[in-house]
């Protein structure tokens, strides 16, 4: 979900991966529901192992931002270029005690903290500006030539 939202508020800005410690087969129907069709481009999600990020052609990142403490820095692996890392804290929209309506209430509830905190992160006086043009390195483009296309729910 953060990455589909930073891609539609600044994706001209930045270049957005998502990733975690054990990705799911497919997006969560939730999370689709979330997004706004036609705007969030749901072609380039695809639940992806951060271990994807590790390797010699990994895109090299200046920021790593972990929305739960469970996969904080102390947990993550060493990814290229040792960038900086982030704890943005948001409840487990998929926790096994919640009922369904609760699970739908949380996902929305969530999008919208999501929404928030990005809003602030690309106003940060960092990241408000437009970056430098630079070159695309080879390395990068290979690594996403590479990344699997994915089932998403519609």
């Amino acid at each position: 979900m953060a990455e589909a939202l930073l891609r539609e508020l600044a994706g001209h800005r930045f270049e957005v991966f998502s990733a975690g410690p054990e990705p799911a087969l497919r997006i969560h129907p939730l999370t689709v529901a979330q997004l706004r069709p036609g705007v969030s481009d749901l072609g380039v999600l695809c639940p992806k192992s951060w271990l994807e990020f590790t390797g010699e052609w990994a895109p090299r990142m200046d920021l790593v931002v972990a929305l739960d403490e469970s996969v904080a820095a102390p947990h993550a692996p060493v990814f290229p270029g040792e960038p900086a890392f982030s704890v943005w804290n948001f409840a487990d929209p998929l926790a096994d005690f919640l009922s369904e309506p609760e699970r739908i209430r949380l996902f929305e509830k969530v999008f919208w903290q999501i929404v928030r905190q990005l809003s602030g992160f690309i106003e940060a006086p960092k990241y408000a500006r437009p970056p430098r043009p630079t070159p695309v390195r080879g390395a990068t483009s290979r690594a996403l030539a590479g990344l699997p296309t994915c089932d998403v729910p519609r």
